[in-house]
């Protein structure tokens, strides 16, 4: 298709809402879809005899736009962010969030040192099997109409202490990564460096939100929408210059502008083009994976899931049970937040970027794409699986749990 770039794109778009239709219609996360999509019609995709569906010309336009597509996501997860909503959750929320980031990060750098694999690679495993998608969790919860339980404030809770892990701890990766620092003075010093622009955008951020109250302050959207994405693409590629990855820059500038009067009026804005982009982003994932290259990482994503569903699911009760919730919602608690997806890929294209294993690539598309798959269908069946469990660990059944509230309410 050389030279007819924009059927190209057209074809891509209309590929992208063919596998949309299909999540739909089996109900499970786009992600999985959108992901093999890009593998099957990928520069790196098998020619049928004539039949040459591969996206070679444009797949260089469509990856840029899947890094526009990273931008939206990580801004529309820091509007949706505030630190009073963190404070307010209570020693609860902390204590739950530690114990579930400290369970599933030990155990993502374990596994990859048993493998023999170096430390940087260790630290970008870890952080994929530790950080949850909370774009695939929250549609889980709507789609089950599960947003009004007890202990969704609970999952909602460690989503945005994840959300925070997530800040702090890809400005020190990418510092790592990105200038391929290896002594404790390098690290401390990219680290420094990455948390010190973090925190001084954010004080500064709030010191000028009057002003950039007033700067937003005018009727019409267009020129409102190209003042917002001017100070996204800016901030977010400056970012980049000192080697903090651009996505913390779109994350800080959504935290700024949550703080602002036209917090509304900028998510009205932002969510299509956050649903448009971010489709694309894992969409031009899997055009970026060789499918050829998948053997070498079958059994690691295989291993990485199975330890990531049992210390997700024990991670999840402790941290239900210390924060007073009953096992059937400490279970629902570790089956819902099992999914992984956007975070996972961002450390994937970190290591990529930071010429790391090819390994690991494939090895993120394969374990994204069967956690996409499952983390839903365990949340799905949550009452089925405690039923299980529940004779097995002689925990309370469903029915007497439901007995005895009634009986304390009464």
């Amino acid at each position: 298709m050389e030279g007819h770039i924009l059927f190209e794109i057209g074809l891509a778009l209309m590929v992208v809402a063919a596998a949309g239709l299909l999540a739909a219609r089996f109900r499970i996360s786009i992600v999985p879809f959108l992901i093999l999509a890009g593998m099957v019609v990928g520069p790196h995709a098998p020619v049928w005899g004539v039949l040459d569906f591969r996206f070679i010309q444009s797949a260089p336009l469509i990856q840029f736009m899947g890094r526009l597509g990273v931008l939206f996501l990580l801004f529309y997860l820091g509007l949706e962010f505030s630190v009073g909503r963190l404070l307010k959750a209570g020693k609860s929320i902390f204590l739950g969030g530690t114990t579930y980031m400290l369970i599933n990060f030990s155990l993502g750098m374990a596994l990859p040192f048993l493998w023999g694999w170096p430390l940087r690679e260790a630290l970008v495993v870890a952080g994929i099997i530790s950080i949850s998608s909370s774009a695939i969790v929250a549609k889980v919860l709507v789609d089950l109409k599960r947003t009004v339980r007890a202990e969704t404030e609970m999952i909602l809770g460690l989503m945005l202490y994840q959300d925070v892990f997530v800040a702090v701890y890809l400005s020190v990766l990418s510092g790592l990564v990105l200038r391929g620092s290896s002594s404790p003075l390098e690290v401390l010093k990219a680290a420094s460096i990455s948390l010190g622009f973090m925190l001084g955008f954010i004080l500064i951020g709030r010191k000028l939100a009057p002003r950039i109250n007033r700067l937003l302050n005018v009727p019409s959207d267009e020129i409102f929408m190209l003042i917002v994405f001017a100070l996204l693409t800016v901030v977010a590629g400056f970012s980049e210059t000192i080697h903090v990855a651009e996505a913390i820059g779109a994350l800080l500038v959504g935290l700024v502008l949550a703080e602002t009067d036209h917090f509304e009026r900028i998510e009205h804005i932002v969510v299509p083009f956050r649903d448009f982009f971010g489709a694309l982003f894992f969409f031009s994932f899997g055009l970026s994976i060789d499918p050829t290259s998948l053997d070498g990482a079958i059994w690691p994503a295989l291993i990485a899931v199975v330890v990531t569903l049992l210390g997700n699911f024990i991670a999840g009760v402790v941290a239900g049970r210390k924060a007073g919730y009953s096992y059937y919602g400490s279970t629902n608690i570790g089956l819902t937040i099992t999914s992984r997806g956007e975070f996972s890929i961002i450390l994937a294209n970190l290591a990529k970027a930071g010429g790391l294993l090819p390994l690991l690539q494939p090895f993120a598309a394969l374990y994204v794409l069967l956690l996409a798959i499952i983390g839903p269908l365990l949340t799905k069946e949550s009452k089925w699986i405690y039923s299980k469990l529940a004779v097995v660990f002689k925990w309370p059944a469903i029915k007497e749990r439901k007995q005895r509230k009634q009986a304390m309410e009464s």
